[in-house]
């Protein structure tokens, strides 16, 4: 009998998945699935669950927010496992998810995992941490890590925008260096984010025309603050229209960055705090993972 370690956060989003448990496993017993179930117990849980077991099963699935998704695939990258990952998000946010349209019905997207294939798809690696669609820093990026579970549980996605909101007062510039591939940017930044993703913070959406998950580059968007109200309209307009050809906006893609900044600068990586550094290399693992996904229909 096939494996499998499926992994939940029970306090993710809206508690949702949780009253949808049983449905979930019945899914996997009768695609054929000896299950391993572990409720995380807090954070890096799902981390050492997934190092420890991951190797020794066919299937890992992970259920909850791109946390529990960041921390499934830390996990399984620690070991040296190319054991293939599903993923049913439900999370506040789901920007991976998003990204990747998979279905956030919990029933349904246990479903379309057994139904589904492997497809390799790109991981960062930012210093000694990974992150599977964003690192960011500056505007918006703190509310993610310092909204209160219990309010994201309580208003989902608008948590995070209700806190953002209440940044601005505290947004600056920050100074930032970076080595991007051969090309170099320095400038001061209101925000930044390499993404592997076409949606970050569930705020900005990229372009999927541009976005490809796969193909071992990162998408690189860095903003300047504007100065005067026809710099914000056009900055808002660029970003809107998805169309990044204006002053105050970086657009690039790369392998591989390096980064001088602030060490007292956080960043964000898949929503979780990361310190900052003086220096960083973040670096476009190519299809480090397997991640199902429902078959396209012919």
């Amino acid at each position: 009998m096939k494996k499998m370690l499926f992994v939940m956060n029970p306090y993710a989003g809206l508690k949702r998945a949780n009253r949808h448990l049983t449905d979930i496993l019945l899914s996997f017993n009768q695609a054929g699935y000896e299950v391993i179930t572990h409720m995380t117990l807090g954070q890096g849980d799902a981390t050492e669950v997934v190092e420890r077991h991951g190797r020794d099963v066919d299937l890992v699935v992970c259920c909850g927010g791109d946390g529990t998704l960041n921390e499934t695939i830390t996990g399984l990258l620690r070991a040296g496992a190319d054991t293939p990952v599903g993923y049913i998000p439900a999370g506040s946010t789901n920007d991976f998810a998003a990204s990747l349209k998979l279905s956030t019905n919990i029933p349904r997207a246990a479903r379309e995992i057994m139904e589904g294939e492997p497809v390799r798809y790109d991981v960062g690696k930012f210093g000694q941490r990974y992150f599977s669609y964003v690192a960011s820093f500056g505007a918006f990026t703190k509310s993610s890590y310092t909204t209160p579970q219990s309010i994201k549980n309580a208003l989902g996605h608008t948590a995070y925008v209700l806190s953002g909101i209440t940044e601005l007062s505290q947004i600056r510039n920050e100074h930032i260096r970076m080595e991007i591939d051969d090309q170099v940017v320095e400038d001061d930044f209101l925000f930044g984010a390499i993404c592997n993703s076409t949606s970050v913070g569930g705020i900005l959406t990229l372009d999927p025309k541009v976005v490809d998950m796969g193909d071992g580059l990162f998408e690189i968007l860095l903003i300047r603050a504007p100065q005067s109200l026809a710099e914000i309209s056009e900055c808002i307009q660029a970003l809107q229209s998805q169309k990044y050809n204006c002053a105050m906006i970086t657009f690039r893609s790369a392998r591989k960055v390096r980064i001088f900044a602030s060490p007292d600068m956080p960043w964000t990586l898949d929503g979780e705090k990361e310190d900052g550094h003086e220096m960083v290399e973040v670096e476009n693992l190519h299809h480090a993972i397997r991640l199902i996904q429902k078959r396209e229909e012919a």
